[in-house]
């Protein structure tokens, strides 16, 4: 099931402590209208787990108990292919809740989906899309022909709702992840590469790029087996971890929830099956637990780990620190317009 895992788990990773909760990420299933080769939950089309309305209303009701908890990130998959993933949005903006999408931008041009920027847009969703590179040919190589075009008219969209225009307090954040198992370039550069390319060749604004590592799990640690590359990509990463990063991992103030309502440290652990655990229960569920008692417990560490510690460090925001890294490229892109 996790070709990787064993390969993970043995580790001599530092011990981190959890502070307080603030962000609730939530996996709402692993069904996406793309398959990416650097996608660490393997999601695509054919695949069928999704989040119930049940556990939904149990997001929403653990939620309501934890008013030290200011955010949602949803993610999958493609999170909006989940039917309840609009009751959930407004149940948490009613909430005042800052939501965040984690959209691959095509979903926006998919039928049935014609609505649903303007619909992200009325409730003020929190916008973080993943594009790869701001040139044609890596794009479509790293998420399947046809994805930039797609991606682009999923961009003009947006913006023409007031998605990262001034004043409209609408946050758009685009995703970098490296073409192969190297270290993303540093992530202040590489945005002002992007916001030059394609604001002057498409007429497309963003507020921010996050560039984040490829973790070596699932489909993107099969590759790297398949590979002979796997021991080479963790080397790296050891190599590159910086100690300074670990100040601001995410796994410090968030809770992964997977589809099924169970919960973990990240989402990398979720992928491995390292749910948290109270050592009465293997993993506890939505339904057993508080904030209060996450809280206190230890987070799970793993081989992987150092995926977000090395160099800039990477987390669901993008790069922890911005002086140490390569120079910046789009994959094997020049910058021209």
């Amino acid at each position: 099931m996790h070709a990787t895992l064993h390969l993970l788990t043995r580790t001599d990773f530092p011990r981190i402590e959890r502070r307080a909760i603030e962000t609730l990420q939530l996996n709402l299933g692993y069904r996406c209208n793309q398959s990416c080769v650097h996608c660490h939950v393997n999601a695509g089309p054919n695949r069928k787990e999704e989040m119930t309305g049940e556990t939904i209303d149990a997001a929403i009701d653990f939620l309501a108990a934890s008013p030290a908890i200011t955010a949602i990130d949803l993610t999958g998959g493609a999170p909006e292919l989940n039917p309840h993933f609009r009751r959930l949005v407004i149940a948490a903006r009613a909430r005042g809740l800052r939501v965040i999408d984690r959209c691959n931008l095509t979903i926006l041009e998919e039928p049935g989906h014609e609505d649903l920027a303007a619909f992200l847009a009325a409730h003020g969703v929190e916008i973080v899309a993943s594009l790869p590179c701001y040139q044609e040919e890596n794009v479509d190589k790293q998420r399947g022909a046809g994805v930039f075009e797609a991606s682009l008219k999923g961009l003009r969209r947006l913006n023409a709702l007031g998605y990262a225009r001034a004043n409209s307090g609408l946050t758009l954040n685009l995703v970098y992840n490296p073409q192969g198992a190297s270290l993303p370039p540093a992530q202040a550069a590489l945005e002002a590469d992007y916001k030059r390319y394609l604001g002057g060749r498409y007429g497309i604004v963003f507020n921010r790029l996050f560039t984040l590592a490829n973790m070596p799990i699932q489909r993107f640690g099969s590759m790297l087996i398949s590979k002979g590359q796997f021991n080479a990509y963790m080397t790296t990463l050891r190599d590159a971890h910086r100690d300074e990063n670990l100040e601001q991992v995410m796994c410090r103030s968030l809770i992964s929830v997977d589809w099924q309502g169970y919960l973990y440290d990240c989402d990398f652990n979720q992928q491995l099956g390292l749910a948290l655990t109270d050592g009465s229960r293997p993993r506890l569920h939505l339904t057993d637990a508080t904030v209060a008692l996450l809280e206190g417990l230890p987070i799970r560490v793993a081989e992987h780990c150092y995926g977000c510690t090395a160099g800039q460090g990477s987390s669901c925001g993008g790069a922890l620190e911005n002086e140490t890294a390569p120079a910046p490229s789009c994959g094997n892109a020049r910058l021209s317009i």
